[in-house]
């Protein structure tokens, strides 16, 4: 953690990017990008390439196959193409940056070893909080708007009545857990997302778990399909396994949760949390 984060200048989380790459983002993939794959090719040495170089071949590649720009228009001086490409880097829309990215891991460029660019690339795009992945050798979705919105109309919801900022409190703390830069905190952040799907519980209907909220919605007229509210119990068996070590003191084997575990369980409680909310509102139950 930097000084400004520490003093609260510079925010220690983000958004998920989705339709966006923040200049932190960018940066660092072009850093992988001109680390893991443009230095590893040879430049002419002099001005003219004649076509004799690694780079000069690789830009025919580019210029046909991505940039679809006459090759005669790929300068002599490998430097100077290198300057091109990475102003079309800089000044390109945030999809365009993953077309290159992706493009480069498929085309099969000579003995460049994909595996530790892909791997690198993932790294960054965890750390920046991106809401793509590769996957195989491509470039994909991890997460979309709708699931974005999700997990912001929880937040809302539970932040507009103050008898559920208790609850606002713990899915803010497992986002920030989530997305921190420096030091993602997934078995936190899941822990953190089921105390607000129970503290919403508790506040709803006055019981604390799940099933036991769900069957005081049922009292109250809402009807819900046995297996539906089976799943959602499920994840309360989840975090009560020793095997996650989510909610027990962590044993000699068990499954650390990842990015994906996180997100999806954040992601999850959130629907559950609006869905309570929602019915609770058709069921005309109060909510301060």
């Amino acid at each position: 953690m930097t000084f400004s984060q520490r003093i609260g200048k510079v925010a220690l989380t983000k958004d998920i990017q989705i339709d966006s790459i923040d200049t932190e983002l960018r940066n660092s993939l072009w850093n992988v990008l001109k680390l893991q794959f443009l230095n590893q090719l040879t430049k002419a040495s002099g001005y003219n390439n004649h076509g004799d170089s690694e780079y000069y071949e690789f830009s025919e590649i580019l210029w046909q196959n991505l940039y679809k720009l006459p090759v005669d228009s790929i300068s002599k001086n490998d430097h100077n193409t290198e300057s091109i490409i990475r102003d079309k880097f800089f000044e390109a829309e945030w999809n365009e940056v993953y077309d290159l990215i992706d493009f480069i891991a498929n085309i099969g460029y000579q003995d460049f070893i994909i595996a530790p660019f892909i791997k690198r690339i993932n790294e960054v795009l965890e750390t920046e909080f991106s809401g793509y992945r590769f996957i195989n050798s491509h470039i994909c979705p991890i997460s979309n708007t709708v699931e974005v919105d999700e997990i912001k109309l929880a937040l809302k919801q539970n932040i507009t009545f103050t008898s559920l900022n208790g609850a606002n409190i713990h899915l803010t703390n497992s986002l920030e857990k989530l997305s921190s830069r420096k030091n993602p905190d997934y078995r936190n952040s899941i822990k953190e997302s089921i105390s607000a799907l129970e503290t919403t519980c508790r506040i709803l209907t006055g019981e604390n778990t799940l099933g036991k909220a769900l069957n005081a919605l049922e009292r109250k007229g809402f009807n819900i399909d046995d297996q539906l509210k089976s799943g959602f119990e499920k994840i309360y068996a989840f975090t009560n396994n020793k095997q996650s070590g989510i909610r027990h003191a962590i044993v000699d084997e068990h499954n650390e949760p990842d990015f994906d575990d996180a997100k999806y369980i954040l992601l999850l409680c959130s629907s559950m949390i609006n869905y309570l909310i929602g019915k609770s509102k058709t069921l005309g139950i109060s909510i301060k």
